[in-house]
């Protein structure tokens, strides 16, 4: 069976001897961004490889890019052949943040042509608490060979711009709401949002206990948000194209399949002066 959005703690379980299985521990912290590796090393799912958001899941910024630029596609692909992803891998990536910079992994992948690919639901914390296994060991490693194909296509500022005038495209900011609001920005250097976006905070995909909330709740909750926007006009961005990946990851969980992203998000967005913003 092949898992592409969410796939339970039960199943990753089951499936941690399996040859055809690779896990990815990408637990990340934007504040301190050596965190992630050091809770890597102290302990991880039994033969998880460490991806760390800005060294592997990143490209080169350029101070116009956005924080988070995307990877050049073909490092990317040569890196996950190195961890022994082919084309008949079943990827897992996890975290200890809701999904957050797990979903961006997921997103690269299918970016990448790889449908594979799913977050462990509830992630580290949910691992923990069921008294599942954990290693601290490195895993062994057998290298691949990644091949790249057509996916998931992204869209740039050129487009959002070209847009704004709501004629197939609805913006969607994954941004907590004060931040969409202009306040208490920490991260980039210019507050606001990107005209005629709609706010939709990405922690509002998760329950109390930090899981994805059912496919139907998502469902209902996109469908109010959005009224009669068909999912295939949505583009989600954020801040720097990560949190987005989460909005979009509870889309297709929700079966409203088809939405995009731009990874550039508002850091990029507002790099550039002549841009509107609200």
């Amino acid at each position: 069976m092949e898992y592409g959005t969410l796939v339970s703690t039960d199943v990753v379980a089951e499936h941690l001897s399996d040859p055809n299985w690779v896990i990815c521990d990408c637990r990340h912290d934007l504040m301190d961004i050596n965190a992630g590796r050091r809770a890597y090393e102290e302990s991880h799912l039994p033969g998880a490889h460490f991806l760390h958001l800005d060294e592997d899941l990143s490209g080169v910024k350029t101070g116009q890019n956005g924080r988070h630029p995307l990877p050049e596609p073909e490092s990317l692909a040569a890196k996950l052949g190195r961890l022994g992803i082919n084309d008949a891998t079943q990827v897992i990536a996890y975290d200890a943040q809701g999904g957050v910079f797990a979903a961006r992994l997921w997103w690269l992948l299918r970016w990448l042509g790889h449908a594979a690919v799913a977050v462990m639901d509830g992630g580290v914390p949910q691992w923990i608490a069921e008294r599942k296994p954990l290693a601290k060991e490195p895993p062994s490693v057998r290298p691949a060979l990644f091949e790249r194909r057509p996916g998931v296509l992204p869209v740039n500022a050129t487009f959002v711009l070209t847009h704004l005038d709501g004629k197939g495209m609805q913006l969607v900011d994954a941004r907590s709401p004060d931040r969409f609001a202009g306040q208490n920005e920490t991260l980039d250097p210019v507050a606001g949002h990107i005209p005629t976006a709609l706010n939709r905070f990405f922690k509002l995909n998760l329950d109390e206990q930090g899981r994805f909330k059912s496919s139907n709740v998502l469902h209902d909750e996109f469908a109010a948000l959005l009224a009669d926007r068909s999912p295939k006009e949505v583009v989600h961005q954020c801040g720097s194209g990560v949190t987005a990946c989460h909005n979009l990851l509870a889309m297709e969980h929700a079966g409203l399949a088809g939405s995009r992203l731009y990874p550039g998000s508002w850091s990029e967005w507002c790099a550039d002066s002549g841009r509107p913003i609200a």
